[in-house]
């Protein structure tokens, strides 16, 4: 029940926050929404700024793998597009998040995380331009990274599919890179990659990085339903295994 507490209010607490701003939704009017006291909603979370940790963190952690997946490679330009289409992956399936900001700059307000957004930002753009890059090609690589994240906010009504299609035409046109040979260019296909665990031939298995996964998923609000589908497991298999871990704390 806890844990449904939590999840309730993060969830609660992005939607008013996405839709007004994070200074003008209070902790009272979060606890009246959740339907608990506002000394319920304290005692997850000390206080308003604890609840955009929790809500920003799934989003940090994800972009910083992003980062780290592109640097393996020996590639530049494999580079470029691993975070592109990482990042994109991870905004889309944050764009609330990003709604927040846009309205206030609340994700801002905390160094630490201001200074993981700075550090996040900085690697995404050095990655993008290149190694050796001039000024002109630093200066569209924070073009690009720019591009990824604002049409999310804007145009939020829009299809995924659609949105996400677009940003990468978009970008490809930034870049001057051609599209695939025989594709048109909004449906040129780019090689995804993401932090989502890939799907496993027995249901019900799930390592240890696909419960950390999972657990972060549903402290940011995600419905367990939808968490469930995302690991191709049970309810009960999910509820276990996120047991499990906290049996580990």
């Amino acid at each position: 029940m806890a844990d449904d507490s939590r999840a309730r209010i993060l969830r609660t607490a992005l939607d008013l926050f996405a839709a007004r701003g994070y200074h003008t939704v209070s902790v009272r009017e979060i606890a009246e929404q959740v339907g608990l006291t506002k000394t319920a909603v304290l005692y997850h979370f000390p206080s308003k700024s604890d609840i955009v940790a929790a809500l920003v963190e799934p989003l940090l952690v994800d972009s910083e793998a992003v980062l780290e997946a592109a640097k393996r490679g020996r590639d530049p330009q494999a580079h470029r597009w691993t975070v592109v289409t990482g990042l994109l992956e991870v905004w889309l399936s944050h764009g609330q998040l990003l709604r927040m900001q846009m309205q206030d700059q609340a994700l801002s307000a905390d160094e630490a995380t201001f200074a993981r957004l700075r550090t996040i930002a900085l690697s995404a753009q050095e990655l993008i331009a290149g190694p050796h890059a001039d000024f002109t090609t630093r200066v569209r690589a924070a073009q690009v990274y720019a591009a990824l994240s604002d049409p999310i906010v804007i145009f939020a009504d829009h299809p995924a599919e659609e949105l996400r299609a677009a940003i990468v035409d978009g970008t490809r046109r930034l870049l001057g890179a051609p599209a695939t040979r025989g594709a048109p260019a909004h449906t040129a296909a780019v090689e995804i990659p993401t932090t989502r665990p890939p799907r496993r031939g027995r249901p019900g298995a799930m390592t240890s990085e696909m419960i950390e996964s999972a657990r972060r998923m549903r402290d940011s609000g995600r419905p367990i339903d939808e968490i469930a589908a995302e690991f191709d497991v049970s309810r009960a298999t999910l509820y276990r295994n996120l047991g499990k871990q906290a049996d580990l704390l």
